[in-house]
C-alpha cells in the first residue's frame, strides 16, 4: 500500500507521529532525533518488497518480512539502504526487540507497537495524509501536560520538554538570567528553529521571556512550536499574580509586625529578657510556685510574647546587636516585587520589609573589632548589592546602627529613614554621617542656585580659576588646613593664604553663622560645574 506524499510544507514528522500518539502502546529503538518527515507507508509482507523503497516511507512488516529476528535486521538494512524514515513491526513478532541495537547503528528508528501491525499501518497513513491532525493533537496533548503541571515554572517547562522533541526550552528573566529550564535555548546553532514568546506580568509589563532552540528543520515544525509555547504563557502569568499576591499578603503581615515591634519600645525582646525581668525581686517561695506552675503552662517561647513568636516564624533576626539597612526605590509603584527578588538573591542579609515608605532591613552585627567599623562594613555591603544586575529599579541606601536588640531597633530604623530619603539613587550614606551632599538632596538644585550665587557673589568675581570656591567647600569639609592641603594637593601656607582672602571677601569659614550656608552654596555649585555630586 503505497499513499501519495501531501504538499511538502506540510509532511509530517516521524517526532510528531510519536508525539500525539496514533500507534498504540509503541515503543522506539534507534535514534534520538526522529524529527525526519515521514512521506508515505509502505506494507512489506516478504523483503524482496523493500527493493524498491522511496525515501522518507514508513516500512511496516508482516507476515513473512515480521517472522523472525533476521529478518527484521535484514529490513532495517533495506531501509537505511533507502533513507526509509522508520521501521514498524508488532510486538512480539520475531523477536524484534533484539534487532534495537542494528537499529542504533544503522539510525533507523525500529517501532516496536501493540497490536496489529496492519491496524498500525492504517494509522500512520491516516496521519500522513492529514498532517495537521497530527499537529493539532500535539497541541492538544501539550494543553493537557502544562494543565496537569500547574503555576509551577519548572513542571512547566519540563512538560514543554515532554512535548516538544528535539528542542531546549528555558524560561529568561528580563536580565538574562534562566529561571527554568535548560540555559542551551538561549543559543540556537546555525540552522537550528529559534523561537521566543513574551510572558507578560499580571500589569501587562514584560515578566520574562520563553525561549526554544530546536534542531529539527522540517517544515512548519517553527510555527508548532511556538504555538506549543503560547500554551504556556497564560499559567506562568498566572503563576506572577500568584505570587505577587502571596508576597504582598504576607509583606502586609510583616510590615505590621515591625511596625508594632518598633512601636512596642522597651518591652523585652527575647524569651530570656522577660525571664530576667521576671525574676528580678521575687521571693524564693514565689520561685518555688513560679517553677511549679511553669509545669502546667507554656514556656515563654511557646505564648508568654506572641509578637516575637511570629518574628520567629518569619525567620526574623531576634538577637542583636544588629545592623540596620534602608533602601528607597525611585519607582514606588514597581519597587516591591522587584526589591524582594533583588534582596533575596544579592542582599547584605535579614529580612526586607515596608517600612515608613522604604524597605528595611536588620541582621545580627558582625563581631566586634577595634580595626573594623561594622557601619563601614555594612556599607561596603549594601553598595555591592546596589551595582548587580539583577537590581532593575534605581535605589538609595542608607546603613544605621548598632540596635542592641530589637526593642531598640526603632530609634536606628527611624535613623537610617531619615538619612535615605535625603540619598540620592545609587549611593549609600551612613546615618551617622549625613552631611551637606545628602541634606541638599532632597531640596531642589534650582531652588539652592539663585541663593548661592547671591551669598557667594564677591567670590566668583574674584574667583577666576575655581581654586578659591574648591578652597572653601574643602576648608569647610575638614578639621585643620593641614587636612585640607592634603586634600587640595597644595602647601598649608597656599591653604592659609586662600582663607585669608576668602575672609576679605566676606566668606570667613569659621563664622559660625555662615557656616552652613556657605557650605551648602559651595556644594551646589560644584556639583553644577562637575556635572554631578561633589566627591571632595
Amino acid at each position: 500500500m503505497v499513499k501519495e506524499p501531501v504538499a511538502a510544507d506540510h509532511y509530517l514528522t516521524l517526532a510528531e507521529l510519536l508525539q500525539h500518539g496514533p500507534l498504540a502502546g509503541v515503543t522506539a529503538y534507534g535514534p534520538a532525533d526522529r524529527t525526519v518527515d515521514v512521506r508515505d507507508v509502505r506494507i512489506a509482507d516478504h523483503l524482496d518488497a523493500l527493493d524498491e523503497l522511496q525515501p522518507h516511507t514508513a516500512v511496516v512488516l508482516t507476515g513473512l518480512a515480521a517472522s523472525a529476528a533476521w529478518t527484521i535486521e535484514m529490513a532495517l538494512r533495506k531501509a537505511w539502504e533507502h533513507a526509509a524514515a522508520c521501521v514498524v513491526v508488532a510486538r512480539g513478532a520475531g523477536n524484534a526487540e533484539s534487532a534495537a541495537d542494528l537499529a542504533e547503528r544503522l539510525g533507523v528508528p525500529l517501532l516496536v507497537v501493540a497490536g496489529s501491525a496492519l491496524d498500525a499501518a492504517v494509522r500512520i497513513a491516516s496521519a500522513v495524509a492529514q498532517p495537521e491532525a497530527g499537529r493539532t493533537a500535539l497541541l492538544a496533548t501539550a494543553a493537557r501536560r502544562i494543565t496537569a503541571a500547574g503555576p509551577r515554572p519548572v513542571r512547566i517547562v519540563s512538560a514543554l520538554h515532554a512535548v516538544l522533541p528535539s528542542t531546549d526550552v528555558a524560561l529568561v528573566a528580563p536580565s538574562g538570567e534562566v529561571i527554568a529550564g535548560r540555559s542551551a535555548a538561549l543559543d540556537a546553532p546555525a540552522g537550528a528553529v529559534g523561537v521566543r514568546v513574551e510572558v507578560p506580568d499580571p500589569e501587562g509589563g514584560p515578566l520574562a521571556v520563553l525561549a526554544a532552540s530546536s534542531r529539527s528543520r522540517v517544515a512548519g515544525w517553527e510555527s508548532t512550536v511556538r504555538e506549543v509555547l503560547g500554551l504556556a504563557v497564560a499559567p506562568l502569568t498566572a503563576w506572577a499574580a500568584r505570587e505577587r499576591l502571596t508576597s504582598e499578603r504576607l509583606g502586609l503581615h510583616a510590615s505590621g509586625l515591625l511596625a508594632e515591634l518598633v512601636a512596642r519600645g522597651g518591652a523585652a525582646s527575647t524569651p530570656q529578657d522577660q525571664e530576667r525581668g521576671q525574676d528580678q525581686g521575687r521571693h524564693p517561695a514565689q520561685e518555688q510556685e513560679q517553677e511549679q506552675e511553669q509545669e502546667r503552662e507554656p514556656s515563654p517561647a511557646e505564648g508568654r510574647d506572641p509578637l516575637l513568636m511570629q518574628a520567629v516564624a518569619l525567620g526574623w533576626p531576634v538577637r542583636g546587636p544588629f545592623v540596620v539597612y534602608v533602601v528607597r526605590p525611585a519607582e514606588q509603584d514597581r519597587g516591591g516585587a522587584l526589591l524582594a527578588s533583588w534582596w533575596s538573591r544579592t542582599g547584605p542579609g535579614g529580612p526586607l520589609v515596608a517600612h515608613e515608605g522604604c524597605w528595611v532591613a536588620w541582621e545580627q552585627q558582625d563581631e566586634p573589632s577595634p580595626a573594623r567599623d561594622p557601619l563601614a562594613r555594612a556599607g561596603e555591603k549594601l553598595r555591592a548589592a546596589l551595582v548587580h544586575p539583577s537590581l532593575l529599579v534605581p535605589v538609595a541606601g542608607a546603613v544605621a546602627g548598632p540596635a542592641k536588640d530589637l526593642a531598640g531597633l526603632g530609634p536606628v530604623l527611624a535613623a537610617a529613614v531619615a538619612a535615605v530619603r535625603v540619598t540620592r539613587p545609587g549611593t549609600v550614606v551612613r546615618a551617622d554621617r549625613t552631611g551637606p551632599e545628602q541634606l541638599l538632596a532632597a531640596v531642589p538644585r534650582d531652588v539652592l542656585r539663585g541663593p548661592a550665587e547671591s551669598l557667594l557673589a564677591a567670590l566668583l568675581e574674584a574667583d577666576r580659576d575655581g581654586s578659591l570656591l574648591r578652597t572653601l567647600a574643602v576648608v569647610l569639609d575638614v578639621a585643620t588646613p593641614s587636612a585640607a592641603a592634603a586634600r587640595l594637593g597644595v602647601h598649608r601656607n597656599t591653604v592659609t593664604a586662600r582663607v585669608e582672602r576668602l575672609r576679605a571677601l566676606g566668606c570667613d569659614p569659621e563664622d559660625p553663622s555662615l557656616r552652613l550656608a556657605l557650605h551648602l552654596a559651595c556644594r551646589v555649585l560644584l556639583d553644577d560645574r562637575s556635572g554631578g555630586p561633589s566627591t571632595s
